[in-house]
């Protein structure tokens, strides 16, 4: 397993740098060319932050060291153990952190697989940034009032509120949603059989507000 979780954080990785790189390209292509590379990065966009959550929501969900996967019981479980994490940010009562403690992960859950389906992507991205905002948010407001815990992120090894995690967060998580937010409406407002001005278009339009 510890193989395969290496593997799969490697072609995330390579998954990552792809989409970075291939939205800066897209700023200096052809705006044909720019529409169908969008598209396809889109894709693989969705596929990169889906991941995220379905990791995010695994890394809530999975037993605890030591125990084995029995459903439900190791899930209420683990769901029990991050729910002490949400109580230790000091925002929620008891009784609500444990609320979001078992909502949370099923959440992402659906987000994530919501996210690699590409279905409605506008939305998905949307909400995926929001979220994702959220979790910064919280960080930052921990941080700021000097509490000593873990962020409960669920993904990779535990790491303590504070600027090493806020820039995490930011570049591995935000950077991306925001990219594919901004790109799926960008294709949206942008349909295939718009026509696109060339420049003596442009100078022409100049020349006659110039007349009037």
């Amino acid at each position: 397993m510890a193989n395969v979780g290496s593997l799969l954080n490697v072609l995330w990785y390579c998954a990552y740098g792809v989409l970075l790189a291939g939205f800066a390209a897209s700023l200096f292509v052809k705006p044909p060319v720019r529409r169908k590379l969008i598209r396809i990065l889109l894709v693989l966009g969705c596929f990169v932050v889906g991941a995220i959550f379905l990791a995010a929501a695994y890394g809530k969900m999975k037993p605890l060291a030591g125990m084995a996967w029995s459903w439900p019981s190791s899930v209420r479980i683990s769901l029990a153990s991050f729910a002490i994490q949400v109580d230790s940010y000091q925002v929620l009562s008891p009784a609500a952190a444990n609320t979001v403690a078992h909502i949370l992960p099923y959440f992402e859950l659906f987000l994530g697989v919501w996210l690699i389906s590409n279905i409605l992507r506008r939305f998905s991205s949307l909400i995926a940034s929001v979220t994702i905002c959220g979790f910064i948010i919280a960080i930052a407001s921990a941080y700021l009032r000097g509490l000593k815990i873990d962020c409960g992120c669920g993904i990779g090894p535990p790491e303590q509120v504070g600027p090493a995690a806020l820039l995490r967060d930011g570049l591995r998580f935000l950077l991306p949603a925001v990219l594919v937010t901004i790109g799926a409406f960008w294709i949206r407002r942008n349909p295939p059989n718009a026509p696109i001005p060339d420049a003596s278009s442009i100078e022409n339009a100049d020349q006659s507000s110039a007349v009037r």
